[in-house]
């Protein structure tokens, strides 16, 4: 597979503090990166970075097609609360000058489960059906990466197994995608890459099947907690 984009020696500071610490890294085509680490560890700072949504303090992150389309859902999903589902796709594509049609706006709410409520209010909705919301605005466009921070937090056990639906159909018509947890087991579910991040290092930037070799017999949240507790 190809690269789609890579950083080198990105780096980020909050007054005293380095969240992000010369990260350099490569991210190929078509494949599903789970970002995993700790609460605090950077993750959320990495996809801002990789987004543009922040400027970096040092260190650039280059992409192989400029015109390459990104799309993010980072910490709570941006909805209009006192407007539909559909009103809310609506606006997003006219502000991105696409302006989708009704068939259009329907499909992306079919594809993430909610086209059943496209006239309720946002604010009407359940946790799971906002965060289903914040991935079809992360998909106005038809982005080529997809950035999720945290996507099922919150979500029950049958919400978790429609994102993870919904990532792996992505991904198979051709998206490539950037999700962060701190739910190993998950993610190992749909990952094609391990990318663990701890104290804004990336420590572990390996396929899954070269992580689960690692792990050996032992289980994979067991692996990684003696990983990163043998970190400084």
């Amino acid at each position: 597979m190809s690269i789609l984009l890579k950083t080198e020696k990105l780096t980020k500071k909050f007054k005293n503090h380095e969240a992000i610490n010369e990260v350099s890294m490569e991210i190929e085509r078509g494949g599903i990166y789970g970002l995993i680490g700790k609460n605090g560890a950077g993750k959320t700072t990495l996809l801002k970075l990789i987004s543009a949504l922040i400027k970096p303090s040092a260190g650039t992150v280059t992409y192989t097609d400029s015109d390459c389309k990104v799309g993010v859902l980072i910490e709570a999903p941006g909805l209009y609360p006192n407007m539909t589902a559909y009103e809310n796709i609506k606006a997003k594509s006219i502000s991105l000058g696409i302006d989708y049609s009704r068939s259009e706006i329907e499909e992306l709410l079919d594809l993430v489960g909610i086209l059943y409520a496209k006239d309720k209010k946002a604010k009407e909705y359940s946790l799971g059906m906002k965060q289903r919301l914040g991935i079809a605005l992360s998909l106005v466009g038809n982005p080529d990466l997809l950035l999720l921070d945290e996507p099922i937090n919150g979500l029950d056990p049958e919400g978790i197994i429609e994102i993870r639906n919904l990532v792996s159909k992505l991904n198979q018509e051709g998206m490539t995608l950037i999700i962060s947890s701190h739910i190993l087991d998950e993610l190992a579910k749909v990952a094609t890459n391990f990318c663990i991040i701890h104290a804004g290092k990336v420590v572990v930037n390996k396929t899954k099947d070269e992580f689960m070799k690692d792990c050996g017999e032992t289980p994979i949240d067991e692996y990684y907690l003696k990983l990163v507790g043998g970190l400084r």
